[in-house]
């Protein structure tokens, strides 16, 4: 057992970082999905003799099962704990992949993607509600920032490996669906593509049996002596273990006292109303920075910007992972330094003016690369603001007794919205041409930036309990860190 006989800030305890590492992993499912769907649908599309309305569904029928799937990890994760909920999403996922695989028409191949959705919609609830209950306060930020790291990561491989799966992508001239030469026939590339993901689902599968169970969780079923067990493993010190144990169990048993589960509190209680309010308004604030759609779209954004057929859906994809990847590690260094409010205003801040730029750019002749840079701009700015600090966020402000309600509201909020964008995107462009629409997402990370002003709590460094006695006392939200 670790002890700090000088007095000082202890030490991070390392398994408690490898711990959350491998719950992390859970974002590799949605990344894996996001990254192989947006190269592999022309692919579909043309061996199954799809309709375009047929492969907005396919396209669309994973977000809507991963909706459903994060409503339902409420009463999944207060039932079964959330290291069981992971595994149950791990297991989901690996079916649902190689459904994908093998589906012989446009109906199996729907229905094996909403199963991968569900999967994607437990884990997406689950793992930033597990890495805020079993990180200590100090590293909180970072590694629940984690998850979107692994997102990013999921989202970047898939483009590499489907570039590899049709190796003459990148010779200038081949177009994305018309190619002759691959290394696996133009019928059978959609599918190793979308069976790659059971690569991620063994691996996170395998993960979860080293996971200790969430202490929150085992206080609220009983389960004193095997939290204490494990605040003593992932904790440096004997002291930090015992007070968090003490501060957990005076929280469950106020909680406990109430005899409310979450729909009721919600019904009955103002103050947590204002916090599932908040949650549902910031995880629609990050679907409205657009990332989604430059994500899914990024092809056809890159072809409007004035690119070629060929580098828009391979290098340039390829970039834009990368992008993704290199600027989540500066939230992962500031979130716990600078604090989430400061660096979530500079990044809507930075999307605001990325993407009224690129509006205004798009279509102008000569201005391709010029566009290209503030279209890096959006992705970075998105990367080391909204993308992880509004799961950090959601995954804090919710009191324990009412947390699975409250993060269930909104993770299903972020998979609606998020379904609501990839269905109406395209319409819009049709509609509105790209410029209009890529300025009404640079207007909504304006209205965003007020509303972090105004509303969004600094949450650096405070413990969960605090924020749930501030939160019951009618403190503003805005407020809840002090």
């Amino acid at each position: 057992m670790n002890t700090n006989a000088t007095g000082a800030e202890p030490s991070t305890n390392k398994s408690v970082i490898i711990v959350c590492m491998l719950a992390a992993l859970a974002g590799l499912l949605f990344g894996i999905d996001t990254g192989v769907i947006a190269q592999a649908q022309d692919f579909i599309k043309s061996t199954l003799n799809l309709t375009t309305q047929q492969l907005s569904l396919v396209v669309g029928s994973m977000l809507g099962g991963a909706c459903f799937g994060a409503i339902f990890s409420g009463f999944l994760t207060k039932k079964i704990g959330r290291k069981m909920s992971l595994f149950v999403g791990a297991i989901l996922f690996l079916a649902g992949a190689l459904g994908c695989a093998f589906a012989w028409n446009a109906t199996s191949l729907i229905l094996f993607r909403i199963i991968v959705g569900l999967a994607i919609g437990v884990a997406s609830f689950t793992a930033p509600l597990y890495l805020s209950e079993i990180a200590p306060k100090s590293i909180r930020g970072s590694m629940i920032s984690l998850y979107q790291l692994m997102i990013t990561i999921g989202i970047l491989t898939a483009f590499i490996v489907n570039s590899a799966i049709y190796k003459d992508t990148f010779q200038e001239g081949i177009t994305v669906g018309t190619a002759t030469d691959y290394m696996f026939s133009v019928e059978n590339s959609w599918r190793y593509m979308l069976g790659f993901s059971v690569i991620p689902a063994l691996l996170f599968l395998i993960g979860m049996f080293f996971l200790p169970r969430s202490p929150r969780w085992l206080v609220s079923v009983g389960r004193n002596d095997h939290a204490r067990e494990v605040l003593h493993k992932i904790r440096s010190t004997e002291t930090e273990a015992e007070n968090e144990y003490r501060e957990i169990n005076e929280t469950v048993q106020a909680s406990a006292a109430k005899k409310t589960n979450g729909f009721e509190l919600f019904t009955k209680n103002g103050n947590f109303r204002r916090s599932v309010s908040l949650g549902m308004i910031l995880q629609i604030m990050q679907q409205l920075t657009g990332i989604n759609v430059i994500m899914y779209f990024g092809p056809k954004i890159l072809e409007n910007a004035g690119f070629s057929t060929t580098f828009a859906s391979s290098w340039g994809t390829i970039i834009l992972g990368l992008t993704n990847v290199l600027a989540t590690f500066i939230a992962i260094y500031l979130v716990d330094r600078a604090g989430r409010k400061p660096i979530l205003l500079t990044g809507f801040i930075l999307m605001a003016i990325s993407l009224t730029a690129v509006a205004c750019l798009m279509n102008v002749a000569g201005a391709a690369v010029i566009t290209f840079g503030f279209i890096l701009l959006f992705i970075i700015s998105f990367a080391f603001s909204a993308g992880p600090l509004i799961w950090v966020l959601c995954s804090e402000i919710q009191p324990l007794n009412g947390r699975d309600f409250g993060i269930t509201c909104s993770t299903g909020t972020n998979w609606g919205v998020n379904m609501i964008v990839a269905y109406t995107f395209l319409q819009l462009l049709d509609g509105l041409g790209a410029n209009v629409t890529l300025g009404l997402y640079a207007s909504f990370c304006i209205a965003s930036i007020f509303i972090t002003m105004f509303f969004v709590p600094e949450t650096k460094g405070v413990s969960l309990e605090h924020l749930e006695k501030n939160l019951y006392n009618g403190v503003p939200l805005k407020d809840l860190g002090k």
